[in-house]
């Protein structure tokens, strides 16, 4: 049987919008992860053909220092080819993202010159998170043929989906997010991998995970269809599917924020403040708090500290 908190979770229909949003997230990254694995491999080899230099181990180690590379002749000249194929080179590029000496041997460490922050212990595209992805096909000129506005429409939504502080998005919200999932995902109609994507996304977006509740003195069962007498509207998920759902979707934002709490950045009191609310909405939960007990402590940690580098201010 589902936990109460759970079944409490799901009967609000807002939250359910914001799991199954966030679900379709890992969906879409699924599809895209052999499809931006292969192109890269391609690009990696094109880029080696093209230059005898790129084809020079790195000569003196380099790494980046906070986000500066100061590369040797060679990392300087892979430096120059990822920005002459960068949609944006005017904007940060991550290059602390890179172990440069691997980007003569291994391809992902190239792709991840066009990700987020974040992306330095993340060994291979199997590691990687739809977010990380996205942007990659969004700043690398290697994916031309994608509609650089349709990814941006699907990233902003991504956004506004995972620094939602009350984890609710509304109907309308899921209408658009919807259309944005789709328009994007119909350009990858001749991707193999991309092919049962939509399907799946909508499958998801129109699933219902509503919980039929008996003991209504035990909480509230407002919003339920009369007459029905299972756990689950949807008899194709059980109810550990969706808790596993939502653990990762959770545990996703956490590791986002915990990263970007522990980083001098001009964005850092937001996300702490994130980070506070989520911890907030995990410890109101017995479930969750029970679940994610580890990384709760993490938060009052990063929390006290807080408070005590304001107060010597």
């Amino acid at each position: 049987m589902v936990s109460a908190e759970l079944a409490a979770r799901l009967n609000d229909r807002e939250y359910t919008n914001w799991l199954k949003a966030g679900r379709c997230l890992l969906i879409l990254k699924d599809g895209l992860l052999p499809f931006t694995d292969r192109h890269m491999r391609a690009f990696h080899g094109d880029l080696l053909n093209q230059s005898a230099v790129l084809r020079s181990p790195c000569r003196d180690s380099c790494r980046p220092r906070g986000n500066k590379l100061l590369g040797c002749k060679v990392c300087s000249e892979w430096q120059k080819a990822i920005l002459r194929h960068h949609r944006q080179p005017d904007v940060t590029v991550n290059w602390d993202n890179c172990f440069p000496p691997y980007w003569r041997t291994d391809h992902w460490e190239v792709a991840k010159a066009f990700m987020p922050r974040g992306q330095a212990k993340v060994k291979g595209a199997d590691k990687c998170d739809a977010p990380a992805l996205l942007n990659l096909i969004n700043y690398c000129k290697y994916f031309s043929f994608v509609d650089p506005k349709l990814v941006r429409e699907v990233i902003r939504c991504r956004n506004e989906l995972m620094h939602s502080s009350e984890y609710h998005v509304t109907d309308d919200w899921i209408e658009h997010y919807w259309t944005a999932l789709n328009h994007f995902v119909n350009q990858f109609r001749d991707v193999p991998e991309m092919g049962t994507v939509g399907n799946k996304i909508d499958e998801m977006l129109t699933l219902n995970l509503s919980i039929y509740v008996s003991d209504v003195d035990q909480m509230d069962s407002g919003g339920l269809d009369d007459g029905l007498e299972v756990d689950f509207v949807s008899h194709k998920e059980s109810d550990a599917d969706v808790g596993q759902w939502e653990a990762e979707l959770l545990e996703e934002i956490l590791q986002e924020l915990l990263q970007a709490a522990d980083e001098d950045t001009d964005s850092q009191t937001q996300d702490t403040e994130r980070l506070k609310s989520l911890g907030g909405f995990l410890q109101t939960n017995k479930d969750l708090n029970e679940r994610f007990s580890a990384e709760l402590q993490t938060i009052n940690s990063l929390m006290a500290k807080e408070k005590g580098r304001g107060r010597s201010e």
